[in-house]
């Protein structure tokens, strides 16, 4: 259910067309796991038991708001700039929990930002390496047939 609520306000700032920050993902976060205060991490983090470790510099946080910013690139596609946006939240990883639904949001707000609703996510409930260059590139190419189907479906209901 705070999963449902963060995606309606992770909707709400795409359709406001605001910039993505660490900020505004910390908004969703606080309401994704119910806790007042998110912040970025202060102490290298693990995953998958261990066997991941996610470093932490003095510029960690300034390197990653950059990536975010990146989200708004035009000249990118979107689908580039979408995957590469849930892979940068799962290589900076960021927050001590949640990472992994932080980035779907993510990834939902900036189709949204862009007027694309995915009426099908279920493709993309695998597991991802941040650090993967073939694996990055399948999902962007997973996320334009995603938003082509999406998009087909949505012209078939309208002229219905």
């Amino acid at each position: 259910m705070r999963l449902l609520t963060a995606l309606d306000v992770a909707f709400a700032d795409a359709e406001q067309r605001r910039p993505l920050t660490f900020a505004l993902m910390a908004k969703w976060q606080r309401a994704a796991l119910g806790h007042d205060l998110v912040g970025f991490r202060t102490m290298p983090a693990f995953a998958k038991g261990g066997r991941e470790r996610y470093g932490l510099a003095p510029d960690t946080q300034a390197l990653f708001e950059h990536c975010l910013s990146e989200s708004s690139q035009r000249d990118l596609p979107l689908p580039s700039r979408t995957a590469r946006t849930y892979l940068d939240i799962l290589f900076f990883h960021p927050f001590e929990d949640g990472n992994a639904r932080a980035a779907m949001l993510a990834l939902a707000f900036v189709l949204a930002r862009e007027g694309v609703l995915l009426d099908q996510v279920h493709p993309l409930q695998t597991t991802r390496w941040a650090d993967d260059a073939e694996g990055a590139a399948d999902l962007a190419v997973l996320l334009g047939i995603l938003i082509i189907a999406a998009e087909r479906r949505l012209s078939r209901g309208r002229q219905s």
